[in-house]
């Protein structure tokens, strides 16, 4: 193993393989070393723009619960699950970005998670843009009491912010 892999959790270093293995690189250990290194950017960066934004950190959300949520994931995925309106849900999906198996991102509308979202399991979907998501590494919802749309303006900012940061990661570890 290596010097960034060793820093990821067990559980989590097989889909840092995976994630390696659909990312056009080199199947080599240099290659995991790149996207272990990438994984540990973006999750660093993940935990600093939810303290930016004053957001915390939890468990669950309860599957009826009408605030949203940012989630990242086992893969490095960002999933932004909107407050809850009359007609649904806006999930937002955005890969990692370097693996070539799954879309960059998608987006629906009319949607809801399928039960709660637990940290260390999958997250299913009704009506997409993902069926089910790599198991939930962290959950962050806003920390103060918002109206729905400001909620959801505060969580596709800090969505499209991370998504910029993933990006200039990315371009770390394809310079590489």
């Amino acid at each position: 193993m290596g010097e960034y892999l060793d820093q990821i959790p067990e559980k989590i270093q097989e889909h840092i393989r995976q994630i390696t293995a659909s990312s056009g690189l080199p199947d080599t250990e240099e290659s995991v070393e790149q996207i272990a290194e990438g994984w540990l950017e973006k999750k660093a960066l993940f935990e600093r723009r939810m303290a930016e934004n004053g957001m915390n950190e939890v468990m669950l959300l309860d599957g009826d619960d009408a605030h949203g949520a940012l989630i990242f994931t086992y893969s490095g995925s960002l999933l932004t699950i909107g407050p809850a309106f009359d007609t649904g849900r806006t999930i937002e999906y955005t890969s990692i970005g370097l693996r070539q198996d799954v879309p960059d991102s998608a987006v629906a509308n009319e949607s809801a998670p399928k039960g709660d979202v637990l940290v260390d399991s999958v997250a299913e979907f009704t009506n997409g843009p993902v069926e089910k998501s790599s198991p939930v590494l962290a959950i962050a919802v806003v920390g103060e009491d918002l109206e729905p749309e400001e909620e959801q303006d505060l969580l596709s900012e800090v969505t499209q912010v991370l998504t910029e940061d993933f990006v200039e990661v990315n371009k770390t570890i394809v310079q590489s």
